[in-house]
């Protein structure tokens, strides 16, 4: 009991501390003089002959030296670190698409470790694991000022073993998860036609098309090239782009996914550490889905590309932003080998959208704000008093049929009644859909815009047809005029 307690009063500032906020002003920093600098790096060779010496355990050289490198990288920042020749393949074998390990994206946060987001279909994301969760302990260790090399390493391991996370979510007691490691193969995005669920056979509703990125890595702009091409030809009225719990990825794959849907304007900018150091990059001519209306699903677990993408489109005027609060991760990582096989992973630049907005700490706020919900029937599906209840009222001829369907629709519903409380991961993605309260939003808004614009597209065919009708007719009026002139005068003949 007392274990939990002192784990919740840890973990309080933490979530409370969580929701972006502005940084305090801070003191400039005092540069030191080369010679003060000097003075500090014998102090620190100092220290590490000390600690060999004297410890009181055979020490380890490298484990001294790798640390002594994380530290001076992670008080820069939390994204900053230092990466064995190990973790530098890693890194690079993750970005390409496969790698071994939980599916879970970290961060370091003020000593402990957070989700970024779990990547979908992994471990991680089937045992529940969420955006904003905190991880306390792995294998019963604390990870208390544990840098996120070291989480990470704890977390990897063989596939088919197996590890403990002890998980703090939000307003809930710890809990400990037993999770199976394996092979994470990302494939970045997954595409799908969808259409209402609930909508009656004899509604034809348009169909929506389906992009969700997980994240952004080197195959993402060829996988959604592909998916858009495919959704294309079934003729989808428009498109939902479902970025939520994205943690991010390659600068250059976020771009070219901006690109796809934009005919051109900046996509985002990126200002480093001189004024001059400004670099901005731009769209190129062609929307890959023909200017048909996109709706961009975020929240707090979408970061870094997945906001320069949603910020991009957002400020072209180019897409509807619905869901709530974006991570805020604004700063550009790059990573710089060091010669060994090692290299340093360092934030170099900030982000920021093409009005200017820093997504650092702040984030996208959404057009439109649509908290994940669950849906509740508040009325019954056939009411009381209806013009069928009275006694001589006239009989519809395709009555029989209707009840039939009546039928069939209150036996579904009754299902689902009963399968209430039935498991969320074993459900078909239909029902997965028709539960999803911020995707279902985001296609009536797909739907509403598309009506707008074929309504706009009708008027404007319309008034076009319509003028050239007047144009027609004041060419004929025209060419009548001329003709009569060019008639010859008849000579009165006495």
């Amino acid at each position: 009991m007392k274990k939990i307690l002192l784990i919740l009063a840890l973990i309080v500032p933490f979530v409370c501390d969580a929701a972006p906020k502005k940084e305090k002003k801070e003191e400039p920093v005092v540069h030191l003089t080369d010679e003060q600098i000097y003075d500090e790096l014998k102090k620190l060779a100092l220290v590490f002959e000390t600690a060999r010496d004297q410890f009181v355990e055979e020490a380890d050289e490298r484990k001294m030296l790798e640390g002594a490198m994380n530290g001076m990288l992670s008080a820069l920042d939390p994204h900053s670190s230092y990466l064995s020749a190990d973790d530098f393949k890693e890194f690079n074998d993750k970005s390409h698409g496969e790698f071994g390990g939980l599916g879970i994206q970290i961060t370091s946060d003020k000593g402990a470790i957070r989700v970024i987001s779990p990547i979908d279909d992994t471990p991680a994301a089937k045992a529940g694991i969420a955006a904003g969760d905190y991880i306390t302990h792995i294998d019963g260790e604390q990870v208390f000022d544990m840098n996120m090399n070291q989480a990470v390493k704890k977390m990897k391991g063989k596939p088919g073993t197996t590890v403990k996370l002890t998980i703090v979510h939000d307003g809930e007691d710890p809990k400990v998860l037993t999770l199976k490691r394996a092979i994470i193969k990302v494939k970045s995005v997954k595409f799908s036609e969808k259409s209402d669920a609930a909508a009656m056979d004899d509604e034809k509703l348009p169909k929506i098309g389906y992009l969700r990125i997980s994240d952004f890595g080197a195959t993402t702009t060829k996988e959604l090239k592909d998916a858009i091409k495919d959704l294309e030809k079934k003729k989808v009225a428009g498109y939902v782009l479902d970025l939520r719990n994205n943690p991010g990825g390659y600068l250059t794959a976020a771009v070219e996914v901006s690109d796809a849907f934009l005919d051109g304007g900046e996509i985002v900018s990126t200002r480093g550490k001189e004024k001059s150091d400004i670099e901005r990059l731009f769209a190129k001519p062609g929307d890959l889905v023909n200017g048909k209306p996109v709706v961009v699903l975020i929240n707090h677990g979408s970061a870094s590309a997945s906001e320069i993408v949603s910020g991009a489109l957002q400020d072209n005027g180019r897409a509807i932003i619905m869901g709530s609060q974006s991570f805020g991760k604004g700063s550009v990582q790059q990573q710089k080998p060091l010669g060994d096989g090692s290299a340093i992973h360092i934030t170099i630049a900030r982000y920021y959208t093409p009005s200017g907005r820093s997504i650092q700490n702040e984030g996208i706020t959404p057009d439109i704000e649509v908290l994940q919900s669950k849906v509740e029937t508040l009325e019954k599906k056939e009411a009381l008093f209806t013009e069928a209840t009275f006694n001589n009222s006239l009989k519809n001829d395709a009555s029989d049929k209707k009840s039939k369907s009546k039928k069939k629709d209150s036996k579904k519903s009754e299902k689902s009644d009963d399968d209430e409380e039935e498991d969320y991961l074993t459900l078909s993605d239909e029902e997965k859909d028709a539960r999803d309260y911020q995707l279902q939003r985001a296609m009536d808004m797909v739907r509403a815009l598309s009506k707008i614009g074929k309504k706009n597209l009708e008027k404007v065919e319309e008034t076009s047809k319509e003028d050239t009708k007047k144009e027609d007719a004041k060419k004929d009026s025209e060419k009548s005029k001329d003709d009569k002139k060019a008639e010859p005068k008849k000579e009165n003949k006495k």
